[in-house]
Parts: C-alpha cells; structure tokens; sequence
C-alpha cells in the first residue's frame, strides 16, 4: 500500500484529504507543519506528499526547500485559487505539481495517481534500461541521472523533462507535447508549468558543469536537445 503524507495546519483539510486518499486505498499519514513534515521525512519513506503553501513555523515554500535537501519525494504542494505566483514559486523550488483550492476528489486523486504513475512505473523492470548523452547517463529503471560519476539531485519530473528530451533528441517538442509526455493527457494545469521546470532543470545541469545550453528553446514552440 502506497504511503502518503498529508501536510496541512486546517484539521479539516487534513481529514477531508484523508478521507478521499483513504477511500482509493493509500495508507495516510499527517504533519500540521512543515517542521513536523520535514522530520517525517527524514524517518519515514513516504511515496508522495502533499503540502500546503500557508502554514506556521515553516511555510510550504520552506518545506520544500528544506525536504529537497534530503528526499526526491514526489511533491504536490496545494495553493489558493488564481494564486500564480504560489504556483511558480513552489514548482521553481522543487514541487512536481499543484492543485489548486477549491478542488474535488476526482481531480486530486487524478492529480496524485499521475505523479505516482510516472514515478513508480520502473520499479519491477529487471534489467536497468539507460539512456547516454553528451556524458548524462539516464538509469529509468533506478530514476537516477548521473555525470561524470556524480548524480544530478533532480525532482521526478525534472528526470522525466529530461528523459523526455533526450529520447526525442534532434527533434523539437512543444509545451503541450511534454505535457501529455510527463503529466498526461489529463493535466488540467497551465502548459507554462514546463517553463519552470525547464528552467530548473537548465540551473542544475549548469551547476553541475554540463551547461544549460544542452536544453535549446524554440521560440514560439518548444524545446529540444540536439
């Protein structure tokens, strides 16, 4: 059974959240600050999370910040209605995706069977499948990018952006294209959400001396590696 931790400081949330992830079979766990969630983490193997963004003692973009020092546990942080800047600043720190409130059950358990789909789906394969280009090396079977016998610190779907670009290499895909390729078909989001996570990703291969040029923009369609 899939475990799920569930960061909210509204008791109401929490148990609403309960409820819905409970009734699709996920084991629940609870943190009502992003203090406590962060030391959850550290002890526990969580298989996703969901956090809000306004919380005491250590807001949601603080979380975040502190958890991806420690775990690539797939994050879907949870931010006010039309409240852009709380998405772009989550996802630019390290969230995979957002749900914004007010929100239904199909949507969040659509939103959470996503995020596990894409990075729980290698798990049983038996003989590692990888992927070489210009010195990355993509393992899909253990989720890891690695250079010069170094890995790259990368959220699941910065490893999936990736993945993405490299097996489509030469070739040019648009915003809606990685869309359906990394969130599915059934993303409801913003396609400008593949910006920030370009950006990331650009920022991380810089620091790790690739160059971020190896992600080339295609104005007014999307992105490619050559």
């Amino acid at each position: 059974m899939m475990k799920i931790l569930v960061v909210d400081d509204e008791f109401e949330m929490r148990q609403l959240l309960r409820i819905y992830l409970r009734q699709d079979n996920y084991q629940v766990d609870e943190a009502d600050n992003g203090q406590e969630a962060y030391e959850k983490v550290k002890k526990n193997d969580y298989d996703l999370m969901i956090l809000d963004v306004m919380m005491p003692i250590m807001d949601g973009w603080q979380t975040i910040e502190q958890v991806r020092k420690i775990s690539e546990i797939p994050i879907i942080m949870l931010t006010a209605k039309g409240s852009i800047q709380d998405k772009v600043t989550g996802l630019s720190i390290g969230a995979d995706d957002y749900l914004v409130k007010p929100f239904d059950e199909a949507e969040l358990l659509v939103r959470v069977k996503a995020l596990l789909r894409r990075t729980k789906a290698n798990e049983k394969a038996e003989v590692d499948e990888v992927f070489k280009y210009e010195g990355i090396i993509l393992n899909l079977t253990s989720r890891e990018a690695i250079y010069e016998d170094e890995r790259l610190n990368l959220t699941p779907t910065e490893f999936e952006l990736l993945e993405a670009l490299i097996k489509h290499k030469g070739k040019v895909l648009s915003r809606e294209q990685l869309v359906d390729l990394i969130w599915g078909i059934e993303f409801t989001g913003d396609d400008r959400t593949v910006d920030v996570h370009v950006k990331n990703l650009r920022e991380k291969l810089k620091a790790a001396g690739i160059g971020s040029s190896i992600i080339q923009t295609v104005w007014g369609i999307g992105y490619k590696v050559e």
